[in-house]
């Protein structure tokens, strides 16, 4: 009889590094992009109190906390963002602010798994974005720590 030999987890590729944020943000290419990206950057430094770090090669995340899944642990940032050339990715949506009334205020979205795809920032009310990034920074803050 052949003996199991268990499977090799591949390493969680989106790490927390020491690359510069500022670096990172004054590199994308489009003008209203970095515009954006500076904006939020301020919004998640005043609401979270934390300085950002890059996770990966692309994402600004602000805290982090630890999870499990069938991967096994890893961390991840307990809000963050991604300047991407199609759309701005804000990770600020816990499942239970999907259904929040106040998603409805937002403006023109896209939502995935606990996240927001914006275009701009001048397609959503950033009083209402900075709501619901307190609110999951609050939520996010009290399940994790």
């Amino acid at each position: 009889m052949a003996k199991k030999v268990a499977a090799k987890k591949a390493p969680v590729k989106t790490q927390k590094n020491k690359a510069s944020v500022a670096e990172f943000i004054a590199a994308v290419d489009d003008n209203a992009k970095r515009a954006d990206a500076k904006a939020i950057d301020k919004m998640l430094r005043e609401v979270t109190g934390e300085k950002p770090a890059m996770w990966g090669p692309s994402i600004i995340g602000y805290g982090s906390y630890k999870y499990t899944n069938t991967m096994g642990e890893a961390d991840w940032p307990k809000i963050g963002f991604s300047p991407r050339k199609g759309a701005t990715v804000l990770y600020i949506v816990p499942d239970f602010l999907a259904s929040d009334p106040l998603m409805k205020k937002l403006g023109r979205y896209k939502n995935g798994k606990s996240c927001l795809y914006i275009n701009k920032l001048a397609d959503v009310d950033q009083k209402v974005l900075r709501e619901l990034a307190m609110r999951s920074w609050t939520h996010m803050s009290e399940k994790y720590g």
